[in-house]
């Protein structure tokens, strides 16, 4: 027997998740199929499970679309199938988004379905662009219309409206002008343009009736929201409060593993900063358990465990849990780490570590340590290739026998995540972050993939490059020429005041 499908018609508000509700998070969480408009982020797909069907049917002026005949036929289709369908729309599905055709078609076939609301642009984009729509002395009232087809609405009774909203009239601009001033508005009545609202690349263009099809000539302006009206001239005082954080307008690439980036994305954004994850790292088990095996049944024979990063602790302490260890049977074995990270992964074991160098790098380590090394047996579980090459030899050069095991595998992705390419191609991005010189390298492989050696550079060109200390700054310099900024401490928070910091001038 087929279960019951049902379709949510969900709002997804404007730009970046965090506009999303929190029903509409819970229902693209569990959705079995996600159909999806045109301007709803691609970062809202993300949140829905791995195996979720996801279908785009967004329509767009001038390019090939999906009919709205079409769309009621997908709905109807899945959720026959016994399907949970969340059918995504941009904004609010009741403003503007022919949500009557469809739950028309859901109930012509007895199809169960649910209405969610999202955020409309009609409220976001003035909001983000300081202006508010009503005001005691400026604006007793506004009123919403669609400028796709001008030439059907009252501009007479519009152009007496305190505060008009105008979607879809970017290319109705000029018509929409002469109109309101043929009937009555001022020339000089302020006017507003935000142009992609909500997301990283939002613009405002503002202007009087007069002037603002000269100042907006040759632009795109779709998709947008146009705001006419005196609150307009509010806009500079109601700036938004991430506007005085040091980040604020900036865009930063975040080149991690994907379930590492995560820490590193909440710095940045704290600093107002928006952030777009390119993982440039994948990391997966290693390729044999058996030299870490053979090395944990012999745990007793070591005086230290070399622990270098969070993957190491993890994937170590993890595969000593499976083979039926716990903590005792490290018995008298010292432990070092390299990092606070480290350190505090480590706690989380319930262990606290011997020994962590100053300067939170490898070269640290060896030449701080606290003991002399001369015939001392180190255990060192590390990433299986493209290891701490330098930092054996020099242990080893010290008297000390090491012990390199691999406990994990770091691997370049087999894509680039488009939606960081595409941000990097239209030269969105104005910093790119990397944590390790494997990041670089990966980073590099990707862009390879997508482009010639001259579109490398030139994009690059426009961007800052940081880097979270030397032996990453060594690695941008060689393979992509130079490196404008490295974090004095080594690690993200350090990177991250070391950006804020910046002078981007």
């Amino acid at each position: 027997m087929i279960k019951q499908g049902k379709v949510y018609l969900v709002g997804a508000g404007v730009g970046k998740e965090e506009y999303l509700t929190v029903r509409g998070q819970q229902l693209v969480n569990i959705a079995e199929v996600l159909i999806y408009d045109a301007l709803v982020d691609e970062a809202l797909l993300k949140l829905a499970p791995e195996n979720c069907l996801t279908i785009c049917v967004g329509k767009r002026g001038g390019q090939v679309s999906t009919s709205q005949a079409e769309i009621n036929q997908l709905l109807v289709a899945y959720c026959l199938q016994g399907k949970q369908i969340v059918r995504l729309k941009s904004g609010d599905p009741f403003v503007f988004g022919r949500a009557n055709e469809e739950i028309a078609a859901l109930r012509q076939a007895q199809c169960n379905f649910e209405l969610v609301p999202g955020i409309s642009s009609v409220l976001a984009a003035p909001l983000l662009a300081g202006i508010p729509l009503t005001d005691k002395n400026l604006s007793r009232c506004f009123v919403v219309v669609s400028g796709h087809q001008p030439q059907e609405l009252d501009w007479l009774a519009l152009s007496r409206i305190d505060t008009l909203v105008i979607l879809m009239g970017g290319r109705s601009l000029p018509q929409i002008v002469e109109s309101l001033i043929n009937n009555g508005r001022s020339q000089n009545e302020s006017i507003a343009i935000i142009r992609h609202c909500g997301r990283p690349r939002q613009q405002i263009f503002q202007g009087t009736l007069t002037d603002i099809v000269e100042i907006t000539a040759e632009i795109s302006l779709s998709p947008a929201v146009i705001v006419i009206g005196k609150v307009v001239q509010l806009s500079n005082q109601n700036s938004h409060p991430d506007n005085s954080l040091p980040l604020a307008g900036k865009t930063i690439l975040v080149t991690r593993a994907a379930e590492q980036s995560s820490k590193f994305t909440t710095l940045l954004q704290r600093q107002g900063a928006t952030v777009v994850e390119m993982p440039a790292l994948r990391i997966t088990p290693p390729s044999s358990w058996t030299d870490l095996d053979q090395a944990i049944a012999n745990i007793a024979q070591f005086q230290w465990l070399i622990l270098t990063s969070a993957n190491a602790v993890n994937y170590f302490f993890e595969r000593f849990a499976t083979l039926g260890y716990d903590a005792r049977a490290l018995g008298k074995i010292k432990i070092a780490v390299v990092g606070r990270k480290t350190a505090a992964v480590l706690k989380t074991k319930q262990l606290n570590p011997d020994y962590i160098p100053p300067n939170y790098v490898a070269d640290s380590l060896i030449a701080n340590f606290p003991e002399n090394l001369s015939g001392q047996k180190l255990l060192f579980p590390r990433v299986e290739t493209g290891g701490r090459a330098i930092l054996v030899k020099e242990l080893t050069n010290q008297g000390a026998s090491v012990v390199e095991v691999a406990a994990y595998q770091s691997q370049c992705p087999e894509h680039v995540d488009q939606k960081a390419w595409q941000a990097l191609k239209q030269q969105q991005i104005d910093i790119i972050t990397f944590a390790s010189s494997k990041t670089v390298k990966n980073f590099y492989t990707l862009l390879q993939q997508q482009s010639d050696v001259n579109t490398i550079d030139k994009i690059l060109a426009q961007v800052c490059l940081a880097s979270i200390g030397p032996q990453t700054s060594i690695t941008c310099r060689e393979l992509l020429g130079r490196i404008d900024l490295e974090a004095r401490e080594y690690t993200l928070e350090g990177l991250t005041r070391a950006i804020a910091n910046y002078n981007f001038n």
